[in-house]
């Protein structure tokens, strides 16, 4: 209750209304009380002072009636100046002593004599007349309950004291009704401060509660509202100042979150595997590739279990950014390169782990390695035969013509071998680049098979195989390079030629499906072994390299038989079959995505 602003402007304004009539009150009371008590004094010095000669006169009358002992004469005197004196019968009366004893003379007061007391004063003009002097007790106390003067008179043998006595009922009943229009006019001022304090509310209040409101409103996410500004004091200045902060507040809110959705994006979508653990090994945040890499829902795991074994989570979290561990792990038939580091210092910190497959790059060198390889050893061998046949031809003087063109023949083999293998690595090499020079053409397909049929006719009857054209007459146009596609026809028909076994049976077919033209090439060999069957496509890869190298195969035929084949949209692969034998089926689209003009100007 007592917290609202509203009810701690009532209590500061009653509490000030309090403090200050409290304040008046008690110096007003105060100067009343001086008042009164410094007007005695002087009214008493006005009457007893000497540097009045009607004063002397009165003072030395009484002392010359104090001479005679006449104490009803003193009386009179004074009952004379009665008036002077401010003498009454209720609250200031006077009293006639014996200087010496004290005792009740005469008075105005008689019944209260009875209950005279010694004051101070008193005393003081008692001790005077005991000393012969004639000092006036007239010692003031704004505390004491009364105010009272003793005037020692002494003429002769006579010694008497005139003790004038106020008892400041006046004072009391004036500071009780002055103390009663204090409490009124406090009740006032309450009643003000009341009244006061819903103004100020009004004008103050109101304007804080609304934007208390919009601090909230802020607070919950909703930046719609601005709030209304209806003063330029300092609370309108406020409210503007907030106003323009929300909007700012709202602006960058919005900056952030669509850099954290760009980033959740990226963290989703990225190829290589993020995972983000605590400082106590739980996961904080995964990605579907490091699920993917790792082979297995990472959620259920912890640091531990997934990369503990390698690398310990306190010795990553002791390292000192931009400090990072790294190795290598195998998952699920993949080789992945670890990366490790902490991502913050503080208690929220905790290690970040990055995940990149590595595998088709691992592959990628072993097959380079493996081409290297293979690319020297094909080289080495024709060269050891031509350096061999040559060395021997040099050395031996009377060599037999008929034996040196034997072995200027086989140098002649060996070299166009080389030149074989050269252009072949050469045209693999502009077909990976992407500078090998495809002229699209419209031509007839089964023209392309009868050329390259009639081409390896001789051939195939060196071997005494039995050369079968399986397919017909209704054969579509097709777009493509014509002499790259007979390529690729003549090494597939050639290789059934080579690899079959003299007196075998080499059948050309092919068809139209949908939108693709196909032909088939069927042997009567040994076949292919199913462990060299995904194998038989990659560069210098044999099945039987002896027998390759007889019949001068480079064992990159195949390799551009599919390269050409892909770069037309095409597919070329082995067909599987009962039997003995291979079949090789080259799939190739009827249209190809060029410009229909250019395809009528050629």
């Amino acid at each position: 209750m007592f917290r609202s602003l509203h009810m701690k402007l009532v209590l500061i304004l009653l509490l000030l209304i309090t403090s200050l009539m409290t304040i008046v009150g008690a110096f007003l009371m105060t100067s009343i009380t001086s008042f009164y008590i410094d007007e005695f004094y002087q009214q008493m010095e006005s009457v007893f002072g000497g540097s009045n000669p009607s004063n002397a006169s009165f003072v030395s009358s009484l002392r010359s009636w104090a001479a005679e002992e006449n104490v009803s004469q003193i009386q009179e005197m004074v009952e004379a100046r009665s008036g002077d004196l401010g003498l009454n019968s209720t609250t200031r009366t006077y009293y006639i002593l014996d200087g010496r004893t004290g005792e009740y003379l005469a008075g105005s007061d008689a019944e209260g004599a009875a209950s005279l007391q010694a004051t101070a004063n008193l005393l003081t003009a008692r001790a005077s007349i005991a000393r012969g002097g004639s000092e006036v007790g007239s010692a003031s106390d704004i505390n004491a309950p009364y105010m009272d003067v003793a005037i020692p008179i002494t003429g002769g043998e006579g010694a008497y004291i005139l003790y004038i006595y106020d008892n400041r009922d006046t004072i009391s009943s004036l500071n009780s009704q002055l103390f009663l229009i204090i409490v009124q006019a406090l009740l006032v001022g309450l009643l003000i401060s009341v009244l006061l304090s819903f103004l100020l509310s009004k004008t103050m209040v109101i304007p804080i509660e609304r934007l208390t409101e919009g601090a909230e409103r802020v607070a919950a996410g909703d930046f719609s509202g601005a709030i209304d500004v209806d003063s330029t004091d300092e609370i309108g200045v406020l409210t503007t100042t907030f106003n323009d902060m929300a909007e700012v507040l709202q602006d960058t809110l919005e900056a952030v979150e669509n850099e954290r959705n760009k980033l959740d994006t990226l963290f989703l979508h990225m190829t290589d595997g993020v995972v983000a653990f605590a400082r106590d090994g739980s996961i904080l945040h995964s990605n579907p590739a490091a699920s993917q890499m790792l082979d297995r829902e990472i959620a259920f795991y912890d640091y531990d279990a997934l990369f503990g074994e390698q690398f310990p989570l306190e010795r990553v979290l002791a390292l000192q950014r931009p400090d990072f561990l790294s190795g290598e792990l195998t998952a699920a038939e993949r080789i992945l390169e670890l990366y490790l580091a902490p991502f913050s210092d503080g208690e929220d910190g905790g290690v970040m782990a990055v995940l990149h497959d590595v595998t088709a790059q691992r592959k990628n060198e072993e097959m380079r390695k493996e081409f290297v390889a293979n690319v020297s050893h094909e080289l080495r061998t024709p060269l050891t035969n031509v350096r061999s046949y040559a060395e021997t031809i040099r050395t031996m003087e009377d060599i037999p013509r008929e034996t040196e063109n034997g072995f200027l023949d086989i140098i002649i083999s060996e070299t166009d071998r080389m030149t074989r293998i050269v252009q072949d690595l050469l045209t693999l090499s502009r077909l990976d680049s992407g500078r090998a020079e495809i002229k699209m053409t419209r031509f007839p397909f089964r023209e392309a098979i009868d050329a390259v049929c009639r081409a390896v006719d001789l051939d195939a009857q060196n071997h005494s195989h039995t050369l079968v054209r399986a397919y017909g007459r209704h054969l579509p146009m097709i777009v493509g390079d014509r002499n790259r596609l007979e390529q690729v026809m003549m090494n597939v028909i050639g290789n059934a030629i080579k690899y079959t076994p003299d007196g075998g049976t080499i059948t050309v077919d092919a068809g139209m499906k949908g939108e693709n033209v196909w032909m088939e090439v069927a042997d009567t060999g040994i076949g292919i072994p199913s462990k060299d069957r995904e194998r038989i496509f990659d560069r210098f890869y044999r099945v039987d390299k002896a027998r390759s190298r007889e019949s001068g195969g480079t064992g990159l035929g195949l390799s551009i038989a599919r390269e050409i084949v892909q770069r037309h949209g095409g597919t070329i692969g082995l067909v599987r079959h009962e039997g003995p034998g291979t079949t090789v089926r080259v799939v190739l689209p009827i249209r190809q995505a060029v410009n229909r003009e250019e395809l009528d100007d050629a």
